[in-house]
């Protein structure tokens, strides 16, 4: 079961639920090395028609939490979510955001992390902190998160697996008292 994912508009694209039909344009956007290389574990390679419609499908587990579709001259071109730690740590929240290469340097990336960190701190009282895991050789995705308003929070030695090795990341975080 999929949780209710609001609308947030821009300039550039449009955040939104994910619908069936968006399964094409996501696997189409998704199935490239160069976004591959830049995501966790877990995300499939080659990246299958199957693939994007389990994604785009109603059944998206609640663990993932909210997921936009970013939509862009109106296809979905890729995806950025935002999913609440719990417990003791519910007032930190995981943001990671990807989107189709030939979507890169056009300010939309940045726009859509922007969207959901307002909509973050107008919607979710209880947050308080934003963070952003990143591969350290990721310097478009860290210059997103700084046009966003994130600040580099930690250097994480040896703190991820991708392809086999074990490699670094760095995070970058917002915090509320930063929000004028």
């Amino acid at each position: 079961m999929s949780l209710d994912v609001p609308t947030l508009v821009g300039e550039r694209c449009v955040l939104r639920a994910l619908v069936p039909a968006d399964a094409e344009s996501l696997r189409r956007h998704a199935d490239d090395e160069a976004v591959w290389r830049n995501l966790f574990e877990g995300f499939p390679r080659p990246y299958t028609l199957e693939a994007a419609q389990e994604w785009c499908g109603p059944e998206r587990d609640e663990l993932f939490g909210l997921v936009w579709g970013i939509e862009v001259e109106h296809n979905v071109v890729g995806c950025i979510g935002l999913r609440p730690d719990h417990a003791g740590l519910r007032c930190n929240a995981e943001i990671g955001y990807w989107l189709g290469q030939a979507f890169w340097r056009r300010g939309i990336a940045s726009e859509a992390l922007d969207l959901v960190t307002h909509w973050a701190w107008a919607m979710r009282p209880e947050l308080t902190r934003l963070y952003a895991p990143i591969f350290a050789w990721n310097e478009g995705s860290q210059a997103v998160a700084r046009k966003a308003g994130y600040t580099l929070e930690a250097h994480l030695p040896q703190s991820a697996i991708k392809a086999g090795r074990v490699i670094d990341r760095v995070q970058y975080a917002a915090y509320r008292r930063n929000v004028v």
